[in-house]
């Protein structure tokens, strides 16, 4: 309806970057962007600088594509990811006349004082810190910039009308739909511009995170918010990453729990954690920031991210391609028996020299990118997001441990969520962690679940800081190289005509991989103790239901082959073994049979580390692994 509007905008558009636009796509034709590292970082330099020129929709826009590594290269998506910065900042007289527009008073009747000019700045708006005249309540007091919703709104028109011609084109938009991505971006970006949205999005997370005392969210004042004010508590701090405290590691390790327990228990997600986002208080917690942008995760999106994890430890390739259909990588339909090798390749190169728990998650996604436009797989607009939060906590530990890796860390969370859900899918991943593609109970799966549980509550209530995995050995296993069938890898131990256990610890006298001990830490036993101590409160509590009923049957069948033992060990102590027995006693006391010993040999390990008997666990008699 607008013609001239539209006219003046793309000359607009055209004249500030189709210089850098032509370029770009110029030398991607050409491939000269896959031939020259060094050529695509400067192109893609160029197009930030650009993208930035041209406004909130383009920045945002960036900001999007940034994230989407089914879309961009890896080496494009660095340089976009640069977008997340601060951005120019607009006069302070029309952000105090915003103010007062949209709050319906003066600036003074509201604050007792605010900063003359803005501490922060970003794409839609800019942040004061002020004081409230009402309860003296230090603030922040987030703006809007003028003029967003209109210059957005009719930028999101011209993109869209363009994504529609590109449709024209199936070699394009076989590729990935642009009018789908651009729609799934408005309405995200439409959800960022209201910020009473934010300010609702905010009292929710603040009322869910409650659970974790060591996170803060600040504390929101929708009577001082409209959908272009938006004033929240100030927090005292530094951002994460740039702090220098001896407690980050710690804050790092909470990040991952904090962002695991949005994602699979609240399926409620702060989809913005760049770096200006996360902060360390002054008196050293978690601070989150920001919750214009979130999203929702269903159940069935959750069950699939758990299951996928369940199957990466334990290197069963074979099920990553249902696994992706479940979380809506690939389409539904899709023959994905062509695609695991592919996944293979690509999953033992993210895992080499760390076993299925030392992923990293941004070089998982940069792999992943080179097989995209191979297959029909896409990254799904809410596990994008995941990518993003993930790969800035990564970012952010990897500074102070090189060795930092995702899953380790995240492993504790999930193996308190297999012990402690109750739906039908995660008891079917649990019995899948503890007894294998084999079904097999396997007793040091669980103790290693059981230590992960423990190391959760260090996280949680104690601030624990240290590495889940240190030197390889995470908990009860030596995780060995890419290619080792679950991560594992066997240990010989100190008598090499031993008996080899069905087991990977480590027993030389000096040094045990068993249970996380190492004789050489004069704490560790201690910390052993407070695992066992912990396994059994969690065994006794509320929350371990789900975790008894899971071990009853094994705990029924041990005592059935326990009592069957016993039994012919009398009858052997008194000389009647040889005796016949009535076919009703053999009935009812059949010889144990070699699962049954087998069975019998885990449970007593198992029984042993719960009380506490460790070097039963470490050391097990010759006798013990011949029978």
């Amino acid at each position: 309806q607008r013609p001239d509007l539209i006219a003046s905008r793309i000359l607009q558009v055209a004249t500030t970057g189709g210089s850098a636009l032509l370029n770009f796509a110029a030398d991607n034709l050409t491939g000269k962007l896959k031939t020259d590292p060094d050529l695509e970082v400067r192109r893609a330099a160029e197009l930030r600088d650009t993208i930035t020129s041209l406004g909130p929709f383009f920045i945002k826009l960036g900001q999007a594509l940034s994230i989407r590594p089914d879309v961009l290269s890896p080496r494009s998506m660095v340089e976009l990811q640069k977008l997340c910065d601060k951005v120019p900042s607009f006069d302070s007289a029309i952000a105090f006349r915003t103010i007062e527009r949209e709050l319906g008073t003066s600036v003074d009747d509201i604050f007792s004082y605010i900063t003359p000019e803005p501490v922060a700045a970003a794409s839609l708006g800019q942040v004061y810190k002020a004081t409230l005249r009402s309860t003296g309540d230090t603030v922040a007091v987030k703006v809007q910039r003028p003029q967003v919703l209109e210059t957005v709104s009719l930028d999101l028109f011209l993109a869209r009308e363009l994504g529609l011609f590109l449709r024209n084109f199936p070699a394009l938009s076989d590729r990935f739909d642009a009018v789908a991505l651009l729609d799934e971006f408005a309405y995200r970006f439409y959800q960022e511009l209201d910020y009473n949205l934010e300010c609702d999005n905010g009292i929710k997370m603040k009322e869910q995170m409650s659970v974790l005392p060591d996170v803060v969210i600040p504390k929101n004042y929708p009577e001082f918010t409209s959908r272009r004010v938006h004033v929240a508590e100030w927090i005292e701090g530094e951002k994460l990453s740039q702090s220098n405290e001896d407690d980050v590691g710690a804050l790092v390790n909470l990040g991952v729990i904090t962002y695991l327990t949005q994602l699979l228990d609240f399926g409620f997600f702060h989809a913005d954690p760049h770096p200006g986002n996360m902060m360390r208080t002054s008196d050293g917690k978690l601070a989150i920031l920001d919750f214009g942008l979130m999203t929702d995760i269903t159940d069935d999106q959750k069950y699939g991210m758990i299951e996928a994890i369940a199957h990466l430890l334990n290197r069963d390739y074979s099920e990553i391609g249902q696994d992706f259909i479940n979380l809506d990588f690939i389409p539904k339909g899709t023959d994905t028996t062509p695609i695991v090798p592919a996944l293979t390749k690509v999953f033992d190169a993210a895992l080499a020299g760390g076993g299925a728990k030392s992923i990293n998650f941004q070089e998982l996604a940069a792999d992943l990118a080179e097989i995209t436009f191979e297959y029909p797989f896409r990254i799904p607009p809410y596990f994008a997001l995941v990518i993003r939060a993930i790969g800035v906590l990564e970012g952010i530990a990897l500074v102070g441990n090189p060795n930092f890796a995702i899953i380790d860390e995240a492993y504790p969370y999930i193996a308190r969520r297999l012990m402690t859900d109750n739906s039908p899918r995660l008891k079917a991943a649990l019995r899948y962690m503890v007894y294998g593609r084999e079904g097999s109970f396997d007793a040091e799966k669980l103790i290693d679940l059981l230590q992960a549980l423990e190391k959760f509550t260090a996280v949680r209530d104690e601030g624990d800081g240290s590495a889940f995995k240190v030197d390889g050995v995470r908990g009860s296993k030596n995780l060995g190289t890419a290619g080792d069938f679950a991560g594992t890898k066997q240990v010989q131990g100190a008598d090499s005509n031993a008996v080899e256990p069905a087991s990977n610890f480590e027993s030389n006298g000096r040094n045990s991989a068993t249970l996380g001990i190492n004789l050489r830490d004069e704490g560790q036993s201690e910390r052993d103790e407070r695992t066992v101590r912990e396994a059994l409160r969690f065994f006794f509590s509320t929350e371990g239901y789900v975790f008894r009923e899971f071990i009853l049957e094994e705990i029924v069948n041990f005592v059935d082959a326990s009592g069957r033992e016993a039994t012919q060990e009398v009858l052997r102590a008194l000389g009647l073994s040889n005796l016949p027995m009535p076919s009703f006693i053999r009935a009812i006391s059949p010889s144990l049979s070699d699962e049954d010993k087998r069975m019998v040999q885990q449970m007593r390990r198992l029984s042993a580390f719960l009380l506490g008997d460790f070097e039963s666990v470490i050391s097990p008699s010759r006798d013990d692994l011949q029978r």
